[in-house]
């Protein structure tokens, strides 16, 4: 039975928005008229995912439901170590979901393995809420007959992940309120404060001391050409994007990012941490290698280390090892590579990767504690040098004021 997403006003004027079940579009609105709804606008699911499938809408997607997954993916599974069928669980599944989205999205699972889809090819219709990992460790579930332990492990990864992310933005937080907060503040004197006091001294005849000269002329640029500054920076973030569309610029800006100082270390052990952790428990589900290798290469997210993942699935197809092209490649550190290659020969590799995996989340914790202490005293001090020039520029006027 398809899904339908509608929008219909109650019989108090009221809009509601809401989701269906019903043979057809015209059942739909039959149905819902019955429960008093006049509806304005409906459409079946199958039709909106249809529509949304560029890069960035699918990634659009996934961040608007990434924080609600891993506890619906827990849940399912627990339903379904308790013995309940997949689609018994779904459709209890379905009922609790708060997400209007993640529910026509488990609707439509749902509908789908109730026409004989398997699993995995249900959630392969909707990439922008499931990734290949998740599809692709559903699917080796399903071939195994663990599908709850896939996913209790599913859960687990997404929830590692979520918290890994949340640290990096909570730590970031702190140093971007107070640039924000630092360039109202400025503005404000920019706009109101400076001009007044300008045009107070220059009515007395008196000439500007050189620092508030140069504090005038930064307000008259603001006040006639902040339009110019909005636009440089719309042109800026477009020409980035627009260069990341490309192979090779988006490789030239991830290297970039690399080898910035504090952040790219940062960066460089995030990737590390998403590879071993990612790998490990593709690994454990039972995907085979270079399966693993090409979702992990999508998960990383830097086209540098993903030209180091191509060269790893190379080798491995000429019968090579994985950790002979992490040696080589100047991105991982060599202490992986060792690792790595007696994980290999003892026949670990997946606790290796489990290991590295814990390592380097906890040295991304420092590496994000070290980048927030020397970034704040930065800013403070940028902030403080900003504030006293502008302070000195008002007061010296001020001051002539006095005198005369």
């Amino acid at each position: 039975m398809p899904v339908y997403t509608y929008k219909a006003f109650t019989t108090a004027g009221q809009l509601k928005t809401g989701i269906a079940d019903a043979d057809s579009p015209r059942e739909a609105r039959l149905k819902l008229r019955r429960d008093g709804l006049h509806v304005t606008d409906i459409e079946e699911v199958e039709a909106v995912r249809t529509r949304s499938k560029s890069r960035w809408s699918l990634a659009r997607q996934r961040r608007r439901t990434s924080r609600e997954l891993p506890q619906i993916t827990r849940q399912l599974a627990t339903l379904l170590k308790s013995g309940i069928p997949l689609n018994d669980a779904l459709k209890a599944l379905v009922e609790q979901i708060e997400s209007r989205e993640l529910e026509a999205v488990f609707r439509d699972v749902r509908e789908r393995i109730s026409r004989g889809a398997s699993f995995a090819e249900a959630l392969e219709q909707h990439p922008g809420v499931f990734p290949p990992l998740y599809v692709s460790m559903v699917r080796s579930g399903e071939a195994a007959g663990n599908t709850d332990v896939v996913l209790e492990r599913l859960s687990s990864f997404l929830l590692k992940q979520a918290k890994t992310r949340n640290k990096v933005l909570a730590a970031l937080m702190y140093p971007m309120i107070m640039v924000g907060v630092g360039a109202v503040v400025v503005s404000i004197l920019m706009a109101k404060v400076v001009p007044k006091l300008i045009v107070l001294v220059e009515s007395r005849g008196q000439e500007l001391p050189l620092p508030t000269q140069v504090l005038k002329s930064g307000s008259e640029f603001l006040r006639s050409y902040w339009y110019l500054l909005v636009l440089a920076v719309v042109l800026a973030n477009m020409f980035v994007g627009a260069l990341r569309r490309t192979e090779r610029g988006r490789y030239a800006v991830d290297k970039f990012l690399l080898n910035l100082p504090v952040f790219g270390d940062l960066f460089k052990k995030q990737a590390i941490a998403r590879f071993a952790v990612t790998l490990s428990t593709l690994l454990k589900t039972g995907v085979q290698v270079l399966d693993a290798l090409k979702i992990v290469r999508e998960i990383v997210g830097n086209a540098v280390l993903q030209g180091v993942l191509d060269d790893l699935h190379a080798a491995i197809l000429q019968g090579g090892d994985i950790s002979s092209p992490l040696k080589r490649s100047g991105i991982f550190p060599p202490a992986v590579g060792y690792m790595i290659a007696v994980g290999e020969q003892t026949g670990e590799l997946e606790t290796v990767l489990d290991r590295l995996a814990e390592a380097y989340e906890t040295e991304v914790e420092i590496a994000t504690e070290r980048m927030t202490a020397v970034i704040e005293p930065l800013l403070i001090l940028a902030m403080a040098v900003l504030v006293a020039f502008i302070v000195l520029s008002i007061v010296m006027p001020m001051l002539q004021l006095g005198t005369v």
